[in-house]
C-alpha cells in the first residue's frame, strides 16, 4: 500500500484558519510549531504574520518553525490578555487551545485574552479557534484522551468577549474549528 503525504501548507488546519495571502494574521499560543509556520506562510511576502506567546521555550519553538517554512514571523512574548500590538492591527487571528497551554476559554482570563483578540482586531476581522475535538475511527480506538470541551463553550466565550456571529464551524482530524467576527 502506498500513501501520499500532504504537504505541511495543505493540511486541514491551515485552510479551516481562513488566513490568505496579504492578510495581517496573528497567532496567539501554538500547539504544533510546524502548523504555526504553514499558517504563518500563507500571508506571503505582501501580509504580516506575528505570534504571540506567553513564554521564551514556546518563542523559541514559533521562531524554529518559521525558520524552517521560510517565512518571516514577529514572534513576541506578552501577558496574552494584554497584548503589545496596536487596535485594529490584525486581518484574522488564530488562537491555537488544543494543547491546553492557553488559559480555559471558561475562565475570567481566558474570556480577558478573547477581548485582547477583539482589541487588535479589525472591524469586519475573524477569529479562528482550534480546540481538541473528538476523535474518530482507527485513530479514537488506538488512542484514549479525555473528552474535549463542549462544542459551545467556545462560542459562548466569544460572544462574553464581544464578537458576533460566534459559531462552530468544523469537527475534522482531531480538532474542532469555531469562528467569531468582528
Amino acid at each position: 500500500m502506498f500513501f501520499l503525504r500532504k504537504s505541511s501548507l495543505e493540511r486541514l488546519p491551515v485552510v479551516m484558519s481562513g488566513v490568505r495571502m496579504g492578510e495581517r494574521a496573528l497567532q496567539i499560543g501554538i500547539d504544533d510549531p510546524s502548523l504555526a509556520g504553514a499558517i504563518a506562510a500563507k500571508v506571503g511576502l505582501s501580509g504580516h504574520a506575528a505570534i504571540a506567546v506567553n513564554d521564551e521555550g514556546t518563542a523559541a519553538k514559533a521562531r524554529a518553525a518559521a525558520a524552517t517554512a521560510g517565512v518571516l514571523v514577529d514572534v513576541q512574548v506578552t501577558p496574552l490578555d494584554s497584548l503589545s500590538f496596536a487596535s485594529d492591527s490584525f486581518d484574522a487571528i488564530v488562537l491555537h487551545a488544543a494543547a491546553d497551554a492557553l488559559p480555559s476559554l471558561k475562565d475570567a482570563s481566558g474570556v480577558a485574552m478573547l477581548r485582547e483578540g477583539h482589541r487588535v482586531l479589525r472591524t469586519g476581522g475573524r477569529i479562528v479557534i482550534l480546540e481538541k475535538g473528538p476523535r474518530r475511527g482507527i485513530p479514537a480506538w488506538l488512542r484514549a484522551r479525555p473528552e474535549p470541551p463542549h462544542p459551545g463553550a467556545a462560542v459562548d466565550a466569544l460572544g462574553a468577549a464581544g464578537f458576533r456571529a460566534a459559531r462552530p464551524i468544523a469537527e475534522r482530524e482531531g480538532y474542532r474549528f469555531t469562528e467569531g467576527l468582528k
